[in-house]
C-alpha cells in the first residue's frame, strides 16, 4: 500500500530532483545522484526493487518503466542516460551508459551505450559522442552525433 501511495504521490510532486527522487527511491527504486524525473513519470508499480538508474540520468514527462511480465525480469538504466517524453521501457532491458531514448519510443531490448535510438520498437539511428548533460550546450551535443546508416531495402 506505501509504495502505491508514494507512486502517485510521486506523478505529480513538485522537484524534479528533489521530492520526485526522494519518493521512488523511498518505494525500493535504485537511483544515482543528480537524477532527474520529469512530471506523470511512472517507474514500475509492483516491484520497485527491479528498477536501477544512473548518476546523471533524466527520465522526461509520462515515461513509463515497466520491469516485470510474469516473470521477474527488472531495468537497468545507466548513467548519462535520457530518456524522451513519453517512452516506455519494457522488462529485461538494460539502456547503456550515454544513450538516448527518442520521445515516445518503446524500448523492447537493450540499448548499447552511447547509442540514440527510436521508434516502435526503438532502433538505432545515431552514435552520442557527447552525454546530453545540463552543463553541455546543444551545438556541442549535435556536433558529437554520427548517424548510423541504414541498410537501403533492395528494389524489386
Amino acid at each position: 500500500m506505501k509504495n502505491r501511495v508514494l507512486q502517485v504521490l510521486a506523478r505529480n510532486a513538485p522537484g524534479a530532483t528533489t521530492w520526485r527522487v526522494k519518493m521512488h527511491r523511498w518505494r525500493g527504486v535504485t537511483i544515482g545522484e543528480d537524477v532527474w524525473i520529469g512530471y506523470d513519470v511512472i517507474i514500475e508499480t509492483g516491484f520497485p526493487h527491479l528498477v536501477k538508474i544512473g548518476d546523471r540520468s533524466a527520465l522526461n514527462a509520462r515515461v513509463t518503466i515497466i520491469a516485470h511480465n510474469r516473470e521477474l525480469a527488472g531495468v537497468t538504466i545507466e548513467e548519462d542516460v535520457t530518456l524522451g517524453p513519453g517512452v516506455i521501457v519494457l522488462p529485461n532491458v538494460k539502456i547503456g551508459r550515454g544513450a538516448i531514448v527518442t520521445a515516445g519510443s518503446v524500448v523492447t531490448r537493450s540499448v548499447p551505450p552511447k547509442t540514440m535510438v527510436q521508434g516502435n520498437p526503438a532502433k538505432p539511428i545515431a552514435t552520442v559522442e557527447v552525454p546530453l548533460r545540463l552543463n553541455v550546450s546543444m551545438k556541442e551535443f549535435y556536433r558529437g552525433l554520427r548517424p548510423i546508416r541504414q541498410n537501403p531495402t533492395p528494389a524489386q
